[in-house]
C-alpha cells in the first residue's frame, strides 16, 4: 500500500492552497485519513483527519481555515487550506489506516503514511 501526497507550493499570506493525497494497492478498504504537518524545529501536528463515514476532526491551529473532504471511490483525500499563514509552512504529510485483502480473503490490518519514506511529503510555504 502506498500514498502520495501533492499540491504543496508557495503561497502569500491570505492565499489558498489545496493538498491531494491518494492511496494505491489492491484489494483495499481504507479507513480513517489524515493529514499532519512538520515544520522545522516543532513536533508533527495533527491537521485534520476524517474517517470513510467523513466524520471529520481538525487541529486547534487550523479550524475554520482547512476542509478535510475525501473520495471514497478513489481513495483520495483533500485537504483545501484557507487563509493561510506564515506559520502554516511546514511539510505536509498524509496517512491512512487501510485493511488489504490477501487472494485467499485474510484481511491484512496497517497505516500507511508518507513521512514513512523520505521526501515523500508535500512542502507548503507561506509567505507574509
Amino acid at each position: 500500500v502506498q500514498l502520495q501526497a501533492s499540491g504543496g507550493g508557495l503561497a502569500q499570506a491570505g492565499g489558498s492552497l489545496r493538498l491531494t493525497c491518494v492511496a494505491s494497492g489492491s484489494n483495499l478498504r481504507i479507513n480513517d485519513m489524515g493529514w499532519y504537518r512538520q515544520a522545522p524545529g516543532k513536533q508533527r501536528e495533527l491537521v485534520a483527519v476524517i474517517s470513510s463515514g467523513r466524520t471529520t476532526t481538525y487541529g486547534d491551529s487550523v479550524k475554520g481555515r482547512f476542509i478535510i473532504s475525501r473520495d471514497n471511490a478513489k481513495n483520495m483525500v483533500y485537504l483545501q487550506m484557507n487563509s493561510l499563514k506564515p506559520e502554516d509552512t511546514a511539510v505536509y504529510h498524509c496517512n491512512a489506516d487501510y485493511i488489504q485483502y490477501l487472494a485467499d480473503g485474510t484481511p491484512v490490518v496497517g497505516r500507511v503514511d508518507t513521512s514513512d519514506h523520505w521526501g515523500q511529503g508535500t512542502l507548503v510555504t507561506v509567505s507574509s
